[in-house]
């Protein structure tokens, strides 16, 4: 392995590390809802800049480890993202070329889509009960997005110069 893809290997590994971080931190009761899906975020941009290298099966154990992290049911967090991946992979070159706000729209959309699936497992399973103040989460996702792709670009680019 040559000191380039160690390099990349490296930032998406910390910026993974810095979501989960981001994920753990405990937030008052009255602005819980609105934290922002920081994993999916992140998976979302390392798809979409490195599809041949982050992709579904990396999205999935990304998903195993959340799940863990959470004490959910496991693979509930894996399929949500391996979701989220593949939608990301398989239309990469279009996303690319989106301007931010359509990029922030379609990431809302999924970050919302992921959050709705989260809430039906919680709900069903019982292990915790969950309103559905739970996918405003998405809008804030959404609207964190143009300023997390803007830093996550500039440390793609400096880790493969």
């Amino acid at each position: 392995m040559n000191p380039r893809d160690l390099r990349w290997l490296l930032v998406v590994l910390l910026s993974l590390g810095l979501a989960f971080l981001l994920t753990g931190v405990p937030l008052p009761e009255a602005i819980n809802p609105w934290r922002p899906a920081w994993v999916p975020l992140t998976l979302f941009y390392w798809c979409i800049a490195l599809p041949e290298r982050v992709g579904v099966l990396a999205a999935w154990f990304v998903g195993v480890l959340l799940d863990v992290m959470h004490g959910s049911l496991l693979g509930q967090h894996a399929l949500g993202l391996a979701f989220i991946a593949f939608i990301a992979i398989r239309y990469h070159q279009r996303i690319r070329v989106f301007p931010p706000v359509q990029q922030a729209m379609l990431v809302g959309l999924l970050v919302f889509l992921y959050e709705a699936w989260m809430l039906v497992i919680y709900n069903t399973m019982g292990s915790r009960l969950y309103s559905l103040m739970f996918l405003f989460g998405a809008l804030t996702s959404a609207a964190l997005w143009p300023w997390l792709f803007v830093v996550l670009r500039d440390l793609r680019r400096k880790a493969t110069a």
